[in-house]
């Protein structure tokens, strides 16, 4: 299975994030590195035990140097950096969501719950009362807040971190792990889809008879490759646009027929004004059956059509 080499994921204390990420790893058969792992296993390399304990206990404590002279935020980025590398692995926590937002072959995941549900799962799991079960939960995610926005100066609950959200009062643990599993599969890549011809159909005989003309000539085209919105409704939806026939990429201009329709001239010149305010830099030519030949004349085809 071609695997992503890199999933993030954020967790909500009681959203049942940990139990997620673990199964997932296991399915996955992937490291997964996470808070415990590293105040166990790594950061005991460059910390005494005292730091050790400061860094359990305040998030603000990973911008001080050791007593061995390493920050301990800026070892624990090239870890996870190093280690990452390698992957695939998921990395839970740790600021790893804002660490490689940037990763073209990351995906960034958030698992939550409401605050009743996540509760009463911290109240059953830990034997707890609820007005202590609710202390844990507000001194966690808090916590967990805290830490990213001292560190990286970002907010922990940004939606533009995440690509995918999972809320486990819907999702279960099995159900979540399959949505990630699946998600860690690696899309075909773009370009590859690119290179396949996507079928069209010309909406009349002039434009058929148009493209003929140019391939006769030799002049690269393509059919409707882009359409220019020109005016939006207030809730950001386009109202009126632009889709010009032809676009001939040689002379990087954009061709719109008017042939078969006269009476739209009028309509299709409003659009072209528009499209040239909006869009300065966009060459657009509107064209009709008699100006097929000063057209090829202007692109200096004009002494082979009478070869």
């Amino acid at each position: 299975m071609d695997m992503k080499s890199l999933m993030t994921i954020s967790r909500e204390t009681g959203s049942l994030g940990d139990k997620i990420a673990e199964g997932l790893a296991k399915e996955l058969s992937i490291p997964h590195i996470h808070r415990e792992y590293i105040l166990t296993h790594i950061m005991p390399h460059i910390a005494t035990a005292h730091e050790l304990h400061m860094l359990r206990e305040s998030p603000g404590y990973f911008l001080k140097k050791g007593e061995k002279g390493q920050v301990f935020q800026q070892y624990l980025t090239q870890y996870l950096q190093e280690a990452a590398a390698k992957g695939p692995l998921i990395i839970s926590g740790l600021g790893a969501q804002v660490l490689f937002r940037d990763h073209k072959d990351a995906v960034h995941v958030r698992i939550l719950g409401s605050e009743h549900i996540r509760r009463m799962r911290i109240m059953k799991e830990n034997n707890l009362a609820e007005e202590d079960a609710a202390r844990i939960q507000s001194l966690t995610d808090r916590k967990h807040r805290k830490y990213i926005q001292l560190l990286f100066q970002e907010d922990w609950s940004n939606p533009a971190l995440y690509h995918l959200s999972i809320n486990t009062d819907h999702v279960s643990v099995p159900w979540a792990i399959a949505l990630l599993k699946h998600a860690m599969l690696k899309e075909p890549k773009e370009d590859a889809l690119d290179t396949q011809a996507k079928p069209f159909y010309f909406k009349n005989e002039a434009e058929e008879e148009f493209a003929k003309v140019l391939d006769l000539y030799s002049l690269a085209w393509t059919y409707e490759p882009r359409t220019f919105p020109l005016a939006w409704d207030q809730e950001g939806n386009i109202t009126k646009a632009f889709s010009p026939d032809f676009y001939l990429p040689h002379f990087d201009t954009y061709i719109e027929l008017t042939i078969m329709n006269q009476k739209y001239t009028k309509e299709k010149k409003k659009k072209l004004a528009l499209v040239r305010k909006l869009y300065p830099g966009i060459n657009v030519t509107i064209v009709y059956k008699n100006d097929y030949h000063k057209l090829l004349e202007r692109f200096g085809k004009w002494g082979a059509i009478h070869e």
